[in-house]
């Protein structure tokens, strides 16, 4: 295969979404540990706002490319894992969500290696998936405005964002977890 033609083909607006999405990544855990929210939220923000863009110009202009379906996902874990960690660091009420999280991906890779060991393409992302994630920048986003802006560091409401985020979170394993099985199950039965 052509070198050229390959980056080409994946220099589309979409992966070019996603790699400023991976490369906001440091900045931010910079601004979150130095306690500096105002450029956390910013950096936050242009996250979301890309991440939210990256999908929806990918299948409307037809740039849904095999390094995008992995760049993607990659940049929301990355995103959500470094966030999470920066955040444990300053507020130690965050910790219990750093161990959910952490089981979440263990679980979600595992079952992603086991079905590309069988040589079965894991699913794309479902609805589900992406509005874990949507949940997860709104209450990150939430929790470093209100400190941000006003100060406010309330273990309650970081209690509240964070179990609410986890409950999609977890709800998005069990369906990716269902599918998952299916995928074994026929795949096993074609065996037969």
């Amino acid at each position: 295969m052509n070198v050229k033609a390959a980056i080409k083909r994946n220099m589309t607006v979409p992966n070019l979404l996603s790699c400023l999405r991976l490369a906001v990544i440091p900045p931010t855990v910079r601004y979150i540990v130095r306690e500096n929210y105002v450029m956390a939220g910013f950096m936050l923000l242009i996250s979301a706002v890309s991440d939210m863009f990256d999908g929806m110009i990918a299948r409307r202009f037809n740039q849904v490319t095999q390094l995008g379906k992995m760049l993607d996902p990659l940049a929301d874990k990355l995103t959500l894992a470094a966030v999470i960690f920066s955040l444990s660091f300053v507020d130690k009420a965050v910790m219990w969500f750093v161990a959910v999280l952490i089981t979440k991906e263990l679980l979600m890779l595992a079952g992603g290696f086991l079905l590309l060991r069988l040589n079965m393409k894991p699913p794309a992302a479902k609805w589900y998936g992406k509005t874990a994630t949507v949940i997860f920048y709104t209450s990150v986003t939430v929790i470093v405005f209100l400190r941000a802006v006003w100060g406010i560091s309330s273990y309650t409401l970081t209690a509240v964002l964070l179990s609410l985020t986890t409950a999609a979170m977890l709800f998005a394993l069990i369906m990716y977890g269902r599918i998952f099985i299916s995928m074994l199950k026929q795949h096993f039965a074609g065996k037969k």
